[in-house]
């Protein structure tokens, strides 16, 4: 790409993209990035290294960590705050306002004040895949990974992997991405291993206890 296309500011590295609309309110992190048509508001906040995609809306008042990627056409509306190191593909919707009306019960037209947002939290790590909605009110934990498509409705315990709509507990991830198996449960606590790296976490045996057999390839 042209080096003209972009405006880059080399004292704080900062690359915005020309076509990009930024809030001159917003606080942006060292080293981030915002691609073609990405909209930012007043009073948004993105941490250090983040790449937000073409086409991402970043309502006023989000707040987002450090090393956070936003792929292509994702909207985060106020009321939405991102940890670090977090996923979010493409086509992703945070629904905020569980009971959206286009007028008031007077009659006119909802202005920003008329809206109820609801906090949705994403914790360190985890990630949330193409086209999924997440509604108001849920707390995604840590190295949790939602899968594509899903509305989740409801928490998703850390390391949890869930799927579908309503999406539903499946199974456990590691933090580097891939599943995890069982490796030894112990009174409320239950140990899972990945399957790739070999690397060990704890879960609570209330989450390993919602999971359908069918969903684990190893006996519970």
């Amino acid at each position: 790409m042209s080096p003209k296309k972009l405006t880059k500011n080399l004292r704080q590295k900062i690359l915005i993209h020309t076509t990009a609309e930024v809030s001159p309110r917003a606080r942006i992190g060292f080293g981030t990035k915002i691609w073609h048509q990405a909209q930012i508001r007043g009073k948004a906040i993105l941490g250090k290294n983040c790449v937000i995609s073409k086409g991402v809306y970043i309502d006023q008042g989000v707040v987002i960590g450090d090393d956070v990627r936003i792929q292509n056409y994702s909207c985060l509306y106020e009321g939405v705050y991102v940890q670090s190191g977090v996923f979010i593909g493409t086509g992703v919707s945070f629904a905020t306002d569980l009971n959206p009306r286009s007028l008031t019960i007077s009659g006119k037209t909802k202005k920003r004040g008329d809206w109820t947002g609801n906090p949705i939290i994403i914790k360190n790590g985890a990630s949330i895949g193409s086209g999924s909605v997440i509604l108001g009110k849920v707390n995604i934990g840590q190295f949790a990974m939602v899968g594509a498509g899903s509305v989740v409705t409801a928490d998703v315990c850390d390391h949890g992997l869930v799927r579908g709509n309503p999406a539903r507990l499946v199974g456990f991830v590691c933090r580097c991405g891939y599943k995890a198996q069982l490796d030894k449960i112990t009174g409320l606590n239950v140990r899972m291993v990945c399957s790739i790296c070999k690397s060990k976490f704890t879960i609570l045996r209330i989450y390993w206890d919602k999971i359908e057999p069918n969903d684990f390839l190893v006996k519970r």
